[in-house]
């Protein structure tokens, strides 16, 4: 084909992307249906994990939840199988039981996911014990707490290794038999923090954007390799409130600007890009603006705006809360 025709296909199709997407805020996506299908979840044992978890229940999908925290794993999958009794009890009173078999079941294995052989042995076992998974969320994390001078060494790299290099080896341990299937859905739960950056969480930020690099290659590569059924999604959410970030706050008078997200609000929009295989979801939406202003303004202009919003220092409060709470330990400990 000749190059100009061939630029001139290539920048229709630019902006018929541009249309479609700018139809999805209009016109209301369908959400494909889970009921039977299989999601694993890392990290399911409290926060995002653990709502998640309870929403897929709740649109009928088998449950894989794999943690470190054993008690906290079994007590979500208690809360699942609880849902799973409560719409088979509904199904029951209305007489739909038959016409809509229900029969979804909730898996638990403990894993360390910063330890890839952990990963792998514990990948087996549900091959073994389940089959194949049709959804893979990567959403387990942690935070080291730390100004980057101050943080040991091993904080650093298990930061590295939960929140990004664990997204290696699940993938690696289910993607070979979603290509062979040409079907499935990996979702990455990211962080506004892994788009643009503000001081003394060095090493949460450097994860996020490893963890981000990692998706949106994978999902090119994906493309390149023509295996369209297999649909990625990447959720950059700003601050939620479940205690990770603890005392973290920005100035007082752009505070109800910015609000800590609520943990339901996060999974319910994540839920929704995920169930409409949107490639990308940042909350609240402001994210995006910041995130397009990052790549425009000079860096001294960025600094500026961090500084007027509070932006700049935000976590100072929180690392502090961190290491009070951390020397009461040790207070505890000597007495």
């Amino acid at each position: 084909m000749n190059i100009a025709l061939e630029f001139a296909v290539v920048m229709f199709k630019v902006v018929w992307s541009f249309v479609l997407a700018g139809t999805k805020w209009i016109v209301r996506t369908r959400e494909k249906s889970v009921v039977g299908q299989v999601c694993l979840i890392t990290g399911a044992g409290s926060g995002l994990g653990r709502l998640f978890a309870k929403e897929f229940a709740r649109r009928g999908a088998s449950l894989v939840l794999w943690d470190i925290n054993r008690q906290g794993n079994e007590e979500t999958a208690n809360m699942v199988r609880d849902i799973y009794r409560d719409i088979t009890s509904k199904r029951e009173i209305t007489g739909g039981i038959e016409d809509v078999p229900f029969q979804p079941q909730v898996y638990t294995f403990v894993c360390d996911v910063s330890k890839r052989e952990s990963v792998y042995c514990t990948a087996e076992k549900v091959r073994a014990e389940v089959g194949n998974i049709d959804f893979l969320i990567n959403n387990a994390g942690v935070v080291s707490g730390h100004h980057l001078l101050e943080c040991p060494d091993e904080l650093i790299e298990r930061t590295m290794k939960v929140n990004c290099h664990a997204h290696f080896w699940t993938t690696k341990a289910f993607l070979p038999k979603m290509l062979e299937q040409n079907h499935g859905h990996i979702v990455t739960i990211a962080s506004s923090l892994g788009l643009f950056t503000t001081a003394g969480v060095e090493d949460y930020c450097a994860s996020k954007f490893g963890a981000i690099g990692f998706h949106e290659s994978l999902s090119h590569e994906l493309r390149a390799s023509e295996k369209e059924g297999i649909k990625m999604t990447l959720v950059c959410p700003f601050l939620v409130d479940t205690g990770m970030f603890k005392g973290c706050k920005i100035r007082k008078e752009m505070a109800p600007f910015f609000p800590p997200l609520k943990p339901e609000d996060c999974v319910t929009r994540a839920m929704r890009a995920i169930l409409t295989d949107q490639q990308m979801v940042c909350t609240p939406r402001a994210m995006y603006a910041v995130t397009f202003m990052k790549t425009i303004l000079p860096f001294d202009a960025i600094v500026c705006m961090y500084r007027f919003i509070g932006a700049d220092k935000c976590m100072y409060p929180f690392l502090d809360h961190c290491k009070e709470s951390m020397n009461n330990n040790e207070t505890k400990i000597g007495s």
